[in-house]
């Protein structure tokens, strides 16, 4: 793999990827299980879920934009 560059913007689409992935997967489980967290105002909007999501499109435009390879001739 000599003379092949990586983006570090590729890396970063990655963990938004993963991160928006898990934050929400979590969401969805505590919307489906109503198991909320003490305390917390307006669990009817579900944050977790939109804010997972948006990370997760955000990351995926970051690893088709960056993806190794792309402008390789």
């Amino acid at each position: 793999m000599h003379g092949s560059k990586i983006p570090i913007w590729f890396f970063i689409g990655l963990l938004l990827e993963i991160y928006g992935v898990l934050i929400c997967g979590a969401g969805i489980v505590e919307a489906a299980t109503g198991n909320y967290p003490a305390g917390v105002q307006l669990t009817e909007l579900h944050t977790p879920i939109w804010w997972g999501g948006l990370l997760a499109v955000i990351g995926a435009i970051y690893l088709v934009k960056f993806r190794p390879g792309r402008n390789a001739k």
